[in-house]
């Protein structure tokens, strides 16, 4: 065991041999930290949160209450094998969050990107990818294998399907299940996850210019009702744009996929 003389450790939180607490970092009452467990500098545990796995938490970061991070993924295919679970910096994990570390077959680590919000009772599951500054509000579940980019917002009591990739920027409305990609800045809804247009709201406060969100808008339409399958569309778009922004899209459409695309209506 390594704890930083730095640290706070309340007498009553059980730290295992083993585990790495760094400088500055608090670990709450009644908290329980595994033998493989890395909590970064100045990371604070809450009060009875659980950690376990082979998990690293990166600095600055804040585990609520009752949150269990690094437990085993929730699949049958599951055989004790060693895996981790990843979480950069600055993340605000919500109470009743939980995370699990990877399997061998998904390449053994579910990594989290750095800024997010996770919010109450969210879940994400073995292999998952999540991007920076990403906001899982509070109940909804990424299934496991799921690409999350930056910057994604999924609302209130949301799902996404296993192996579904989302794109940068993209928004999906609260109550919806998603079960194909979602092009990046695309804005989806509906109970079985309908492609609705475009994050306009979010790019706006992310300051993209003008002149993109112009060239996006026309992407869009061109996607939504061009001739040709989507991929054609999309390499069309490939060729005639000159916004880095609609190439985002391009690649992402053009790119490896274990599912089909959410495709404008």
């Amino acid at each position: 065991m390594a704890i930083d003389p730095s640290a706070d450790v309340h007498p009553s939180a059980i730290v295992e041999e083993g585990a790495r607490i760094a400088a500055g970092a608090s670990i709450g009452p009644f908290c329980v930290i595994g033998a493989d467990v890395a909590v970064g500098r100045d990371v604070a545990v809450k009060s009875h949160a659980v950690i376990s796995g082979q998990t690293e938490i990166g600095e600055r970061s804040t585990i609520f209450p009752f949150a269990v991070i690094g437990e085993i993924p929730q699949d049958m295919k599951f055989k004790g094998e060693s895996t981790q679970l990843i979480i950069g910096a600055r993340n605000r994990i919500r109470e009743h969050v939980t995370m699990n570390t990877g399997t061998a077959a998904g390449g053994g680590v579910t990594r989290i990107g750095d800024d997010g919000l996770f919010m109450a009772g969210c879940h994400v599951a073995h292999d998952a990818r999540i991007g920076d500054r990403v906001i899982l509000v509070n109940n909804s579940a990424v299934a496991g294998h799921c690409v999350i980019e930056d910057e994604v917002i999924v609302g209130g009591l949301s799902g996404i399907h296993q192996w579904v990739r989302v794109g940068r920027g993209a928004i999906i409305g609260a109550v919806t299940m998603v079960t194909n990609d979602v092009i990046p800045h695309g804005l989806v809804q509906a109970p079985r996850g309908r492609l609705d247009g475009l994050n306009l709201v979010g790019l706006k406060r992310r300051g993209v210019a003008r002149v993109d969100i112009t060239a996006l808008r026309a992407a869009y339409q061109m996607l939504a009702q061009g001739e040709g399958a989507f991929q054609d569309r999309a390499r069309r778009l490939g060729d005639e744009t000159s916004s880095d922004y609609v190439r985002e899209i391009v690649a992402f459409v053009l790119g490896d996929s274990d599912r089909s695309f959410l495709t404008p209506e």
